[in-house]
């Protein structure tokens, strides 16, 4: 699970550093807004796993694997996966970085289905995330009626605190102001395991691409067979992509091997979740 000194000095090259960046506020801030712009968030090797009903462990549950993968293929992951991968190579540099879990409210009273990652640092506790990828770290309120803000205009979010629970609000591409509420929940590589595996069966990541990545001032990306984007000046937009485009797009725009993009299955509709058990 830990990652080798071999691999973390290669990674960090990849991400633009010469040396690791100081375990600090200024390290932090460094190495999480290279992240952002050279790690996208994906579902590409997902895909590919679960249509071909492959049965071996989901793509990226390992760090080493993940960051493998991405040196070869450019690819990252889902939630699970990406920050998994983040919290180690944060961890291995020196951070006090944990895995969080969240929930993504795209529907009231949904059960917890994000991963994130928290790392403490100076006496507070600041949030990172390898899947909404806001650019900076952002410092997590700490009583009621305390708010928090990365102001960007395109990848910018503000945190609040209300009865004891931490809600981030973010803009995903295809729905402006989500809300991500953070859970009270401790957790391990093996529970993130265990929650990745448990997507198998049903997640809207199995079915269609979605990817998102910032570039320049903006965020650029793809989901339920449109392409997003939000400008500099926030400017935010959805239109169906092209014949071809999609491809085009992983490969030239998010930096993912051809080899993989040009692999992929037409995205099918999403079903219905499974109903719960009784």
């Amino acid at each position: 699970m830990a990652l080798d000194r071999d691999l973390v000095e290669r990674v960090l090259e990849r991400l633009g550093f010469a040396s690791a960046p100081a375990p600090d506020r200024a390290g932090l801030a460094a190495i999480y807004a290279a992240w952002c712009r050279c790690v996208p968030f994906d579902n590409v090797r997902k895909r590919l796993h679960v249509a071909a009903k492959d049965p071996g462990r989901l793509p990226g549950d390992d760090p080493p694997a993940f960051f493998a993968a991405w040196l070869a293929y450019g690819t990252g992951g889902t939630c699970w996966a990406g920050n998994g991968a983040l919290c180690e190579l944060l961890r291995a540099v020196g951070f006090d970085a944990e895995r969080g879990v969240a929930t993504m409210m795209a529907l009231p009273d949904l059960p917890p289905n994000h991963g994130t990652v928290f790392v403490t640092l100076d006496g507070a506790r600041w949030m990172v995330d390898a899947s909404i990828l806001f650019g900076e770290p952002l410092a997590l309120p700490r009583a009621d009626g305390e708010t928090t803000a990365i102001a960007h205009p395109a990848w910018g979010v503000a945190a609040r605190r209300e009865g004891g629970t931490t809600f981030v609000r973010w803009n995903a591409l295809h729905r402006p102001d989500l809300d991500c509420r953070i859970e009270p929940i401790a957790t391990s590589a093996a529970d993130y395991r265990a929650r990745h595996e448990a997507t198998r069966a049903w997640s809207p990541f199995n079915y269609s691409i979605s990817a998102r990545l910032n570039r320049g001032d903006g965020v650029v990306g793809l989901g339920l067979g449109n392409r997003g984007e939000i400008t500099p000046d926030g400017v935010q937009s959805v239109r169906p992509l092209e014949p071809g485009e999609r491809t085009k797009l992983l490969v030239e725009i998010l930096g993912i091997a051809e080899s993989l993009a040009a692999a992929l299955p037409p995205d099918e509709p999403l079903p219905s979740p499974p109903a719960p058990p009784p």
